[in-house]
């Protein structure tokens, strides 16, 4: 249990730090950003592999680029869900997901 709490707090943490890289996100405080945190892991988990099915043929074509698509759109659907968390447009959207991914790669090589 104390394992899940840590990485929800390391998760909304780095999505605070994302939000002050990337121009056009923006998160209004831990509180926004906790919720961001549970809500990006329900996304993730429950939706972006239904969206990785049924784009399968375009990510194979695209050789796996277009999953750096899906991961944007996971986060504009994240922002569109979660009050205080606003992310302006596809492009911010995608600069986003890139820095939350490199993010958690560091986070994970140190833990």
């Amino acid at each position: 249990m104390f394992s899940f709490f840590a990485h929800l707090i390391l998760s909304a943490g780095l999505l605070l730090l994302m939000a002050h890289l990337v121009r056009g996100v923006q998160v209004e405080g831990w509180g926004s950003a906790i919720i961001g945190a549970i809500v990006l892991g329900f996304v993730n988990a429950v939706i972006r592999p239904i969206m990785i099915f049924l784009t399968l043929p375009l990510t194979v074509i695209s050789f796996g680029l277009f999953l750096l698509v899906i991961n944007a759109l996971m986060l504009l659907l994240m922002a569109a869900l979660v009050p205080g968390i606003r992310v302006q447009g596809f492009w911010p959207a995608l600069v986003g997901s890139l820095v939350l991914t490199l993010l958690n790669v560091v986070v994970e090589f140190f833990i």
